[in-house]
């Protein structure tokens, strides 16, 4: 069958196929990321619809539902974001930043698996490395299979040889396949790649989990037809300068995607954080400080407790700083805006530093009323109750605005031993005599300021 050879131009970042060079791409609209590939093409290969028998229509009545066998992960937290644990024939993602985990992730829970033949393929580090790391871990198995290696052919000749239950392929940007003349991590090698191991998924019932760099904006790497052909994607993220990581799920077609999985790293690698409130809270909760305040956000479905610190004072050098660390600083704006036109409090010539304690970054609006209590708090220098939670979202015209999953969120304060909670008016609607926590209702940001210092 005659071949020919075609320069195409691929865009890095979604994949967008292109004859000729473009510096903006028409589909993602990124600059400058198309790249130059050449394809191997088939001149006379059949087009015709005829020419391939496939699978007849079937009425989806007569479809019979069955539940997905999976295989228990050893952790409680990854089996929770997964939806169940590892579904049979499955093909996993999993990114995240360089030396964030993710390695040290899959490795301590395949060498706790002791029922699995199991085949961890690495392209990035030598064996030794892997056997020091495990050896850190204080995890050995007998049923854990390590190759080095990069070429897609020789992968499978091994799996062939070797009939593993699971396979984890660390990472899918450094396999080339030997019929793609690309380099590895081109569009071409990782989707080729990507969709070898999927067929082979499917075919086998072996579960297949990949490994994915992602790029500067904190997305997957590569092409977006990856995160397209996967069963689930889940993304590993944390600050490196603390100790906390979270596994939350972009995309589960077995589960839900509202899981999040927390981790701690410590030395012997990674231990599960059962209840997130408690590390995110300061041990000192009796001690009297100005500038706190504790807020209820929800991370996915679960609901946990954060310190908000903030410190206010005078600008020493006329232009006022404002720093944040694990919130939006145009959203803080905004706040110290709605706490000048309403409240008429002057602010804009002080400096404001805000802070989430723990090194959690909080995105829901739910926590703006705990801001403003820390930001007041430290403004006048008067200490608010560490046994209040404050729980709203505040708007432009002032107003304190209901938010989603009240009763979860009242619930997990009063688990804490909270005494006191504040919350947006009318938002439990007639509910509040199924907790034992005082909770207080505020409609106004006034009157969220006249209960606390008055």
């Amino acid at each position: 069958m005659a071949t020919k050879t075609k320069t195409v131009y691929f865009c890095g970042s979604c994949g967008y196929e292109s004859p000729k060079w473009l510096g903006k791409c028409p589909a993602c609209g990124e600059w400058n990321t198309f790249t130059e590939e050449k394809i191997t093409v088939n001149k006379n290969s059949p087009h015709s619809p005829r020419a391939a028998k496939g699978n007849s229509p079937v009425k989806l009545s007569e479809i019979k539902t069955l539940d997905e066998p999976r295989i228990n992960m050893p952790s409680t937290e990854l089996n929770r974001v997964l939806g169940g644990g590892l579904v049979v024939g499955s093909l996993t993602l999993i990114g995240g930043e360089p030396g964030i985990g993710k390695s040290t992730l899959l490795l301590q829970n395949i060498l706790s698996i002791r029922n699995k033949k199991i085949l961890y393929v690495s392209g990035e580090e030598s064996a030794s490395q892997l056997k020091l790391r495990a050896d850190r871990l204080g995890k050995i198995s007998d049923n854990t299979y390590i190759l080095c290696e990069t070429r897609l052919e020789q992968i499978f000749t091994q799996i062939e040889n070797i009939e593993p239950q699971i396979i984890v392929v660390d990472s899918i940007q450094t396999i080339a396949s030997d019929q793609v003349e690309s380099a590895a991590g081109s569009v071409s090698q990782v989707r080729e790649c990507a969709a070898a191991f999927l067929r082979y998924a499917k075919e086998s019932s072996v579960p297949v989990i990949l490994v994915g760099h992602i790029n500067k904006d904190g997305a997957i790497a590569g092409p977006k037809v990856l995160e397209h052909i996967v069963d689930t994607v889940l993304q590993f993220e944390g600050d490196r300068q603390y100790l906390y990581r979270i596994l939350r799920a972009i995309k589960n077609r077995f589960g839900s995607t509202s899981e999040i999985g927390i981790y701690e790293m410590v030395q012997r690698g990674l231990r599960e954080v059962k209840n997130p409130s408690e590390m995110l809270l300061s041990e000192n909760r009796n001690e009297e400080m100005s500038g706190i305040a504790i807020g209820v956000t929800i991370e996915g479905a679960r609901p946990f407790m954060v310190e908000v610190q903030s410190l206010v004072s005078t600008a020493a050098y006329g232009t006022p700083q404002r720093a944040v660390t694990g919130f939006d600083q145009r959203r803080l704006n905004m706040l110290l805006a709605v706490l000048e036109k309403r409240a008429r409090f002057k602010l804009g010539q002080k400096d404001v530093f805000l802070n989430m304690a723990g090194g959690l970054k909080v995105v829901d609006p739910a926590i703006d009323m705990a801001v403003v209590a820390a930001i007041m708090s430290s403004n006048f220098d008067v200490t608010v109750s560490r046994k209040t939670a404050f729980i709203g979202e505040v708007g432009l015209s002032g107003e304190i605005r209901t938010v989603t999953r009240i009763e979860q969120r009242v619930a997990e304060a009063e688990k804490l031993g909270f005494e006191t909670v504040v919350i947006p008016k009318g938002n439990l609607k007639g509910v509040k005599d199924k907790f034992s926590i005082e909770i207080i209702e505020v409609g106004k940001i006034e009157e969220l300021l006249r209960y606390l210092f008055e």
